[in-house]
């Protein structure tokens, strides 16, 4: 099982790098439209950390780290440490912010240590030949990995299989919300919030962790 995750891991970190030679450190870099859906998705993803500051965020395929970004512009009192399985990705990352001490960038699969909140932007969409078994097996570890190092709790999002059947790519994963929802609300907390009015192809799940 962890030779096949490293496998899988190093497919789809081939493709971000590929991606990221083209395009740069742009939306488009780490497969999105523009900035104007990624802000947009940021907005979303965020929401689970409201009214919380101080606070510290664990981004789970941070890519270039565009999601400290937009942080910086909503908070002040935050660290940050954003993580990629793309070598390419982290390098990009810790140049482009070397002057902020707020943010750290790391080659891994999962967080070093926990922090108060996690999220996980884009990381589930990309399954390139994997099948949907496959797919579906990582992305649920890949919660519970967001689980036990989230403190307060954590973000993700995912394509929709309610998405266009004419916009569908084969190369994609488009995930059921309905049967996220009911798993993060069965496995990790009796407060979760399923977002799908925000206009793209896609859904936000928000998971607290309120005792």
């Amino acid at each position: 099982m962890q030779n096949e995750k490293t496998e899988l891991l190093g497919e789809v970190a081939r493709y971000y790098a590929d991606k990221l030679a083209v395009h740069g450190d742009s939306p488009r870099g780490v497969d999105w439209n523009g900035e104007e859906s990624q802000y947009l998705r940021f907005e979303q993803l965020s929401k689970i950390i409201e009214g919380a500051e101080p606070f510290s965020l664990n981004d789970l395929g941070c890519g270039y780290g565009a999601l400290f970004e937009y942080l910086q512009r909503q908070h002040s009192a935050f660290i940050y440490h954003g993580l990629d399985i793309s070598a390419e990705m982290i390098t990009a990352a810790q140049q482009r912010y070397a002057q902020s001490s707020q943010a750290q960038f790391y080659k891994a699969s999962e967080p070093l240590e926990v922090a108060d909140f996690g999220v996980a932007s884009g990381v589930f969409n990309v399954r390139l030949e994997r099948s949907d078994t496959e797919w579906f097996e990582y992305l649920e570890d890949s919660l519970d990995i967001l689980d036990r190092t989230s403190r307060h709790g954590f973000a993700f999002n995912c394509l929709t299989s309610y998405s266009d059947t004419d916009k569908k790519r084969d190369y994609l994963y488009y995930a059921d919300p309905c049967l996220l929802f009911d798993l993060c609300k069965r496995r990790y907390s009796r407060h979760v919030a399923l977002l799908h009015d925000y206009g793209l192809y896609e859904f936000t799940i928000l998971v607290r962790k309120v005792t």
